[in-house]
């Protein structure tokens, strides 16, 4: 079994935010994947699981609010070379955060949060991770989005600071795209998303999902592997939903 039919293989993947929903089911079938010789697993705290005799799973704590935390996560990666790196990271509430139903629920210390997880991680963690992608052959940097970051789709307003950040990442990646394809053009900047999926984060929001729209976490990294292994170079720089479907900025 494997999702990357069109990468040279053994493949060398990254994966940030490997302890949640997405990131870990991601790991799960990465690790079962014919073509994919090593895991690289980046959390707060280790996922709880472990590699088949033939493959090669390595865990790394990461803070991915912390710059230098970063930086010292891919220090430790010298001398690798990857072909896939995806950032399945996200923040959307906590205890003390909850989306904006109208400008009256804007908290400042809250959108500065959201804008630092969702949008500048990512771009931080392409900083420190992009010279250790293999050149002059299909590599993916990858990560996950959501449909609400798109301004021409937003009919029902609200969400202010999760919306902000993610149309922010939108555009950092598509930035980071056209640097990216003038020294190496068969390099992937992606965004991608996931669909509503049974995790932590969608859990207080799951009553208004339609029937059959809620994904498991299996079912949204199965979907997210195929797409990445579906794009071509010509379609770096854009964000696409877990069909492949490209979704307008």
């Amino acid at each position: 079994m494997t999702h990357f039919n069109s990468f040279d293989a053994p493949l060398t993947v990254a994966v940030f935010g490997a302890s949640g929903g997405i990131g870990s089911a991601m790991i799960e079938r990465l690790l079962r994947d014919d073509r994919v010789e090593e895991v690289l697993a980046f959390s707060r705290s280790a996922p709880s699981m472990s590699a088949p005799e033939d493959k090669t799973l390595s865990c790394y704590p990461v803070d991915v609010t912390d710059k230098l935390s970063i930086a010292t996560a891919a220090q430790s990666l010298q001398g690798k070379r990857l072909d896939l790196v995806i950032v399945a990271t996200g923040l959307l509430h906590q205890p003390e955060i909850s989306p904006e139903k109208s400008l009256n629920g804007l908290s400042e210390d809250s959108f500065q949060q959201l804008m630092s997880v969702n949008a500048l991680a990512p771009l931080m963690i392409a900083k420190h991770l992009q010279p250790l992608m293999k050149p002059r052959k299909k590599t993916v940097f990858a990560a996950l989005s959501a449909r609400v970051g798109s301004i021409s789709d937003n009919r029902l307003g609200g969400w202010y600071s999760y919306r902000a950040s993610k149309a922010a990442l939108n555009m950092l990646l598509k930035t980071l795209a056209i640097e990216t394809r003038r020294r190496n053009p068969q390099q992937i900047i992606v965004g991608l998303h996931p669909g509503t999926v049974d995790t932590a984060l969608s859990k207080p929001f799951q009553k208004n999902v339609k029937p059959g729209a809620l994904f498991t976490a299996d079912d949204s990294a199965r979907y997210l592997l195929n797409v990445i292994d579906g794009l071509s170079a010509e379609q770096s720089g854009g964000i696409f939903d877990w069909q492949g479907r490209e979704i307008t900025p």
